[in-house]
């Protein structure tokens, strides 16, 4: 799991069928040798630019959807409290 910040909301007009309906967040790695690297990754909880949260990445990620079939290698999957510093 990773630690992040939500920079942005992405975009996508076009996109796989298995990924419509799915909001996308641009976040930033807190922390650790990937800190600073970007990832896009798919809001399952409804987290907001400049909220930091958690991230999983690759089967993890799908499993959030219940799904294995949706090439998904990111989904934001929790909101870290105010009170933890990085």
């Amino acid at each position: 799991m990773i630690a992040a910040k939500v920079i942005d909301n992405i975009w996508s007009t076009r996109k796989a069928d298995s990924l419509v309906g799915l909001k996308f967040m641009l976040v930033e790695v807190l922390g650790g040798i990937d800190a600073g690297r970007l990832l896009i990754a798919a809001d399952t909880i409804g987290a907001g630019i400049g909220e930091r949260v958690l991230v999983c990445t690759g089967s993890s990620a799908r499993k959030m959807l219940d799904r294995d079939d949706v090439p998904l290698d990111a989904a934001i999957v929790g909101i870290i409290d105010e009170n933890c510093t990085f």
